[in-house]
Formats: structure tokens, C-alpha cells, sequence
């Protein structure tokens, strides 16, 4: 159905020393049961790029990364090659301005570590989205979550946003089961706990029938 599809997953590391890091909580369970369900349907060929994970899918290609600048790169080798681009990736917001090559000592009460942004890959993909290609984002909120969702989705130009609200209730990162939204330019649809191979499927239905909707003859995107 797809010639390519592209799919990012799991956490960036990015290293402070050669002991310590800077991450986050994301499992790739998400990224791992989009990339088998586009198998199981036999959507068309996968390239996986991946952090630091053990939820790694057979049967597609897989690229291995740790940082968020390698994430980046793998991306751009890949990227105008995909009709899909699911982002599931939690990227690191931040890297150590400075690598340590030998592990810092334990000193004083206090430790102050200089950080820099990295690039945000899901915003430059939006940028270069050419015709034809639909992509997907991920966003994680815990206020004001569809405002922000409507934000994320109009300024990395998105064709659709998982919406995560991350709340006692539904942690998201690391579990099997989740709660989202799918949040379009035209309205949101909320789908209920269940599991993440689950919501998988229910994701790559409206990523077919968006692909439906503006196919040759349909109502064409900007």
C-alpha cells in the first residue's frame, strides 16, 4: 500500500560522562507495535529507527541510535523515501553542552550542569513534508493538552497528533496499556485504556483513512 514507512521509537540517551546520562521514561512499546502492525497488515516496507530499547520488531529494517543528533540523521537518510512518518520517538529536549570523558568525582552539595536544546527532528520534518506524505506526531501533555496538542499539530505540520495526557491515573511512558487522543485539524477522538498493540491498530486505521482521503481524485492537501 506504502512504498516506505518510517518510524521513529523509543528514547534518545544523551551522555554526560561515560557513567551518566540524561533521558526519559519511554519504553518504545508504541513505536514497537506500529512498526508490527504495519507488518502484520503488510503496509509496505518499515524502517525502524530506534533508541536505546528492548521493543525491537521483526521483520523490518532497524537503525539503531542513542542521541538525539544521531536519531536526526537517521531520519534525513530516510525521510523523502516514506509516504508515512510516525515520530513515536521521545527525543531529548536537552544535551550536555559538555561531554565528560572521565566519570565526574562527587563534590560540594550542588552540581550545575550546562545544557543546549537539541534539533526538534518532528519540526523539521513537517518543514520538508513534500506531497503526498502524511506524518505523525506524539505529543505528551499534563495541562492545557489540547490547546498545546493544536499548537504542536498547526506549527510541525501534522497530519495527525497521539495525544498523551500523562496524569497518575495514565502514566503512558513504560506501560502496556495506555490512553490517547488523536487529534486532527478537524477534531479530536478520544480512544479509551486498552492495549498498546491495541491502539496501534486503531492508530494505523485513521493513518489509512487519511491516506484514503487525500489520494489522487479526493480532497488534495495544501
Amino acid at each position: 500500500m506504502f512504498s516506505r514507512i518510517l518510524i521513529t521509537s523509543g528514547p534518545t540517551i544523551e551522555p554526560v560522562d561515560p557513567v551518566r546520562f540524561l533521558s526519559n521514561r519511554s519504553s518504545g512499546r508504541s513505536g514497537y507495535h506500529l512498526a508490527m502492525e504495519a507488518r502484520t497488515r503488510d503496509l509496505g516496507p518499515v524502517t525502524f529507527v530506534t533508541g536505546p530499547t528492548v521493543w525491537i520488531p521483526e521483520g523490518v529494517e532497524v537503525v539503531r541510535v542513542e542521541t538525539a543528533l544521531e536519531m536526526r540523521a537517521a531520519v534525513n537518510e530516510h525521510v523523502r523515501q516514506a509516504d508515512v512518518i510516525i515520530m513515536a520517538a521521545a527525543v531529548s529536549d536537552y544535551r550536555s553542552v559538555k561531554y565528560y570523558p572521565e566519570k565526574m568525582k562527587k563534590s560540594g552539595e550542588r552540581l550545575t550542569l550546562e545544557l543546549v536544546k537539541n534539533p526538534d527532528i518532528l519540526l523539521e520534518a513537517g518543514r520538508s513534508k513534500r506531497r503526498g506524505q502524511l506524518l505523525v506526531g506524539f505529543a505528551a501533555e499534563t495541562e492545557d493538552i489540547f490547546a498545546n496538542a493544536q499548537k504542536k499539530l498547526q506549527a510541525k505540520n501534522l497530519d495527525l497528533l497521539v495525544l498523551n495526557e500523562i496524569s497518575e491515573a495514565n502514566p503512558a511512558f513504560g506501560c502496556a496499556e495506555n490512553q490517547v487522543f488523536l487529534v486532527r485539524p478537524d477534531g479530536v477522538q478520544k480512544l479509551e485504556k486498552t492495549s498498546k498493540a491495541l491502539l496501534a491498530a486503531r492508530i494505523w486505521d485513521e493513518i489509512i483513512a487519511l491516506a484514503g482521503h487525500f489520494a489522487p481524485g479526493n480532497e488534495k492537501r495544501p
